[in-house]
Formats: C-alpha cells, structure tokens, sequence
C-alpha cells in the first residue's frame, strides 16, 4: 500500500545523522562560550600612575593581570577615563567586565574583597623636621599646603583643614594625568612645605626623593564624627556577575602575598588591620 512505500519517518541512518549533527552543533556553540568566557575586559585609566596607563605599568594593571591568568582567562583592557557618570555611562553598559581600585562596597557595583587598604599621608622634607602627624598640629596655619583637587568632590584633607578654617595657604594640585606627581615634586622643590596626598600615590612618586622626604600617615584614622582617612579598595563587577565576583574573591586570596609584593614594590603604604580602614574608597 502507498503507506509503506511513503514511510512517515526518516531511514535509520538519516535519524543517527541527524543526532550526530545536533551534538557538533551542540560542541561547537560549548566551545564558542568557553572561547568568549577567557577573555575578561578590564576598564582601566589611560595614563594615570601608579595606578593604570595604556603601557600596562600601573600596579593595579599588573594585580589585573595576575588574577585573571589565575582565572585560566586572558585580560583585554579598555582604556578609559573612570570620571563621574562612567559606571552608568559605560560599566553597566558592557563597556568592561572588571574594573579596579573601587571602594569597597561601592554601591554602584558588586565588589570584591579588598586588595588594599592604605591611608592619606602628610609628605614633608626630612630636614625641615615638622613631623606632622594630625590636622590639629599648630604648624599648619603658617604652612603652605599642596591639596590635590578632586573635580567636584573634596578629598577628606581638604574637608578636615576647612572644619579648622586653615584655607589661606593651600595649593591646588592635579590628581590625574602626567602632572599627579607635581605635589610631590614641589615639597623636594621647596615650592610648598607640606603636602597631604592619598598613601599610593604619595609613596610611588616619593621614591626618587627618598633620601629627602619623610611620609607620616594622617592620625587619628577618622576625624569625629565621621570624616575617615583610612580607606579599603577592591575590584568591582556588575551586580549581575556574582559567580564572576566570588571567583575573582577566591583568585584574590590565593595571591594575597603576590599582591602584596606588587604594592610594596611600587611604595604603597599598606594598612593590615581591616577594622580600622573605612569601608569606603579614595583614588
């Protein structure tokens, strides 16, 4: 009858192609999202040492580096300016998977542990002999005092010498860029007296003048009621990425020495006790 001359299923041998056919295709699309998931994209500044620039020199680069090779994935990193609106701007639009030095628990994003903890210095000559420690010493009110200006925001110094009305002799000074160091440059330079600088970038561009300069972290660690000085840096993700984050957790503690290691080599002053840095963050 017409009915088993026109079989309404397929030949034995059409059926097992068929199956073969959707497990390469099954392969193929597994191999293409492990070839997508080994490469991470990291949102990192241009030229902005100690921390970042595009030759890849910066330490938060090389922690970057170290802890997506654990990963078993390869950084790719995209060279960014991280001022106002750019979580929103480009972050949360995939512009990255990672970016480094974020406060920790920055609310905008998921964050990792923290990688660093440091704190804001008093940077001065050796052979003026001022051994600043707090905001409260008298020699302040006749010193000329290098700030770095943070756009809009004022840096937790600014803020702690504006509440002691110590305004008359402050100089401003660039935090980003080619010209970070200059603060640092001019207290060895005799252009300024004192400077007050984020730990990282004080010790960095301090190394050349070793020999000159003297660095005192700022004391106590919060100025009452709640201006802090001390402060926890982490790496963030998209709020999404949790597997991403806790991974990236795991990478950091397995290489905590390593990382460790980086930041003295770049003069990072390093806090060990987590309960007295702010969970907070100041690039």
């Amino acid at each position: 009858m017409p009915a088993k001359n026109c079989p309404s299923t397929p030949p034995r041998e059409e059926c097992c192609m068929s199956s073969l056919s959707r497990m390469v295709a099954a392969v193929l699309v597994m191999s293409l999202a492990c070839v997508a998931q080994t490469t991470i994209k990291v949102c990192a500044d241009p030229d902005n040492l100690p921390y970042s620039n595009r030759r890849l020199q910066g330490y938060e680069n090389k922690i970057a580096q170290l802890i997506i090779a654990d990963l078993k994935a390869k950084p790719a990193f995209s060279f960014t300016r991280q001022r106002r609106g750019f979580i929103r701007s480009q972050f949360n639009k995939h512009a990255c998977d990672l970016i480094t030095g974020v406060p920790a628990q920055f609310r905008p994003v998921l964050t990792t542990e923290p990688y660093l903890r440091s704190t804001y210095v008093f940077v001065s000559r050796k052979d003026r002999k001022l051994k600043i420690e707090s905001f409260d010493d008298p020699q302040l009110n006749n010193l000329n005092i290098g700030l770095q200006v943070l756009e809009e925001d004022y840096a937790p110094p600014a803020q702690a010498l504006a509440r002691r009305h110590i305004v008359s002799k402050l100089v401003g000074y660039e935090v980003f860029g080619d010209e970070a160091g200059a603060i640092i440059r001019d207290v060895a330079h005799r252009k300024i007296d004192v400077a007050i600088v984020w730990g990282p970038l004080a010790g960095y561009f301090a190394r050349p003048y070793k020999n000159l300069l003297e660095t005192r972290p700022v004391s106590p660690a919060f100025d009452p009621p709640g201006l802090p000085f001390t402060f926890a840096i982490a790496m963030g993700v998209r709020k999404s990425d949790a597997q991403l984050r806790d991974r990236l957790n795991a990478a950091l503690e397995r290489h905590r020495k390593d990382i460790e290691h980086i930041l003295r080599s770049y003069g990072v002053p390093q806090l060990q006790e987590p309960t007295a840095v702010a969970q907070a963050g100041h690039k």
